[in-house]
């Protein structure tokens, strides 16, 4: 695991996410589960949604492995193969919530989203990857806009193409997210959900990119290569100019009360 910590560790001096960025593995059997991983059900007690169990890897440091038992959600179940929805039961939630205006746009919404046959449906794990436990097929990584154009920025930088997203803001970073990046195999540019907010506690300022694993390493030369030529986070200001009470005013008259009352004046009118 050690190429998956450094990866997470240069990520961290690069681009310094608050929270760590999330290793993610599908794995069809529970021999794979890492040891000592925790189980929802088992071990908290609760059933909970996927992106519950990516906040708790990215805030606490633990790694958590979600099988059919341990999930909550209605839409990650029906996206990973847990459970299927039927048609008329999804189409009645999402116009009964105003996500859609009526059954054809219900429909549409139903038929866009990405979802994976992975016969039961697989075991999702979470893990923290400067810590992580598995080699991740995506890596999810939380930062804020400035910190997005950054990794954008070495995303883009052996390629030169632009990254396309689709956004919905339904079923966020298990969705669009995850299963988007492993399906493609291509970087998404995600806004995170309304359960990402409710329920796993994502914030205001947060977006997220998921990085398929095996493009990991050319996103973090990316970015080393642009840091090296002074495109940075934190963002450097350009801060070498004299500010305009010096041009205008001599400093001598700064805290003369008549020159200064004056210079308000000119300055106001």
């Amino acid at each position: 695991m050690e190429k998956w910590i450094q990866l997470g560790e240069k990520l961290r001096y690069l681009v310094n996410p608050a929270t760590f960025p999330v290793a993610v593995k599908l794995l069809e059997r529970e021999d794979e589960i890492p040891k000592r991983a925790k189980r929802p059900l088992r071990d908290l007690g609760v059933k909970m949604a996927p992106c519950q169990g990516s906040s708790m890897a990215r805030r606490y440091g633990w790694t958590l492995a979600f099988t059919d038992e341990d999930q909550g959600c209605a839409i990650a179940a029906h996206t990973y193969g847990w459970e299927r929805a039927s048609s008329d039961g999804a189409i009645h939630f999402l116009t009964r919530m105003n996500y859609a205006a009526n059954e054809e746009a219900a429909a549409e919404v139903l038929a866009g989203f990405r979802t994976l046959e992975m016969g039961n449906g697989p075991i999702v794990v979470y893990s923290p990857l400067e810590r992580t436990k598995i080699e991740p097929d995506v890596i999810l990584i939380y930062v804020n806009p400035a910190q997005l154009m950054r990794l954008i920025h070495g995303a883009t930088c052996h390629t030169g193409r632009p990254i396309e997203s689709n956004f919905s803001g339904r079923a966020a970073s298990c969705t669009e997210g995850v299963i988007g990046a492993y399906l493609d195999n291509e970087l998404k540019v995600v806004v995170p959900g309304n359960g990402d907010r409710v329920w796993a506690a994502c914030q205001d300022h947060e977006m997220i990119m998921a990085v398929p694993g095996a493009k990991l390493p050319e996103l973090v030369d990316g970015l080393e290569k642009t840091h090296k030529t002074g495109i940075r986070y934190p963002i450097p200001s350009y801060l070498k100019y004299q500010p305009e009470v010096a041009l205008t005013l001599p400093l001598a008259d700064i805290f003369r009360p008549e020159e200064s009352d004056k210079f308000f004046k000119r300055r106001n009118s």
